[in-house]
């Protein structure tokens, strides 16, 4: 396990009773280097969606933990968010909230010469994602997959 993987596992058992004591939902936790700085970011919901006050609330509480917990050695930015509704879908209960839903899906190489997708959510598993799209089911190995999110029309 590499040290940014350790670090986010470590921070998601501190947020976790944080986020559900306060009724909220803990999307993803993760650690991060950008434009040299690294940040360690939490990504909370809940139904009709999380508001500032509740993200200040819980950094509040999270922070607390973490200076008494103090194990990552580097400086960085904690930050707790709302994920937004373009978020990825990671885990088992994204794609199972997601089922029947539009879904879009960009790959890491091309099949068929194109790399972005579209369709309805119709199953997944540990190892594939299977949508309809125009009526044809299309099944994508996870280990293809650089994205899958919900497709927002506006």
């Amino acid at each position: 396990m590499s040290r940014r993987e350790e670090y986010e596992r470590r921070a998601e058992a501190l947020l976790s009773p944080i986020v559900e004591q306060a009724g909220f939902e803990l999307v993803d936790v993760e650690y991060v280097k950008e434009a040299g700085s690294w940040y360690l970011r939490g990504y909370i919901d809940k139904p009709g969606g999380i508001t500032v006050n509740d993200c200040e609330a819980v950094s509040r509480i999270f922070s607390d933990r973490l200076d008494e917990d103090d194990f990552i050695e580097d400086s960085y930015i904690m930050e707790i968010s709302s994920p937004g509704l373009d978020r990825p879908l990671k885990k088992e209960k994204d794609f199972a909230r997601s089922i029947g839903k539009k879904v879009e899906i960009r790959t890491y190489r091309p099949i068929e010469k194109q790399k972005e997708f579209s369709g309805i959510l119709t199953a997944y598993d540990d190892n594939s994602v299977t949508v309809e799209e125009d009526g044809n089911l299309r099944a994508f190995e996870k280990k293809d997959i650089a994205l899958i999110r919900l497709k927002i029309d506006f």
